[in-house]
């Protein structure tokens, strides 16, 4: 069997202390995850960073650095994930429709996600607003795309 990880990108962003996420089914439960999705041929992680959270949540943002690379080994189906997160600053909401996986979108609280933190995705939804909340972010100059 050949290892193959799945490249993945995901956007924690902020307004007024509360953070954009996402409703979606993910087997059969109503989940709650950051806007992410998989990175696709020929396009830069920043590039797939922009395209999943238009996509999914019909904002605009602009990425203002990497809260962190994580390696994640889903129990549910065995699949290992390569994460890159970015922190992102809310632009402009545009009137599209979302994807169809996505349920709504909402704003929450740190303390809120908290409280219903057995419907997050997977444990990186929190792990990586911690990071980010404690100040982890570095420039995007760290990934190189020639």
């Amino acid at each position: 069997m050949q290892f193959e990880p799945h490249v993945t990108v995901a956007t924690v962003i902020e307004r007024d202390a509360r953070f954009l996420l996402v409703e979606e089914y993910s087997r059969g439960k109503l989940m709650l995850n950051q806007p992410a999705g998989h990175l696709e041929q020929n396009e830069t992680l920043q590039q797939a960073a922009l395209r999943e959270t238009l996509e999914e949540t019909a904002w605009q943002v602009q990425l203002m650095g990497v809260v962190g690379v994580s390696l994640y080994t889903a129990p549910s189906n065995g699949v290992t994930y390569l994460r890159t997160t970015f922190a992102a600053r809310p632009l402009k909401e545009l009137p599209q429709q979302l994807d169809r996986d996505i349920v709504r979108t909402v704003w929450l609280s740190f303390e809120e996600m908290q409280a219903c933190s057995g419907r997050m995705r997977s444990p990186l939804v929190l792990a990586s607003v911690e990071q980010y909340l404690a100040g982890t972010c570095y420039p995007l100059e760290l990934i190189y795309s020639p």
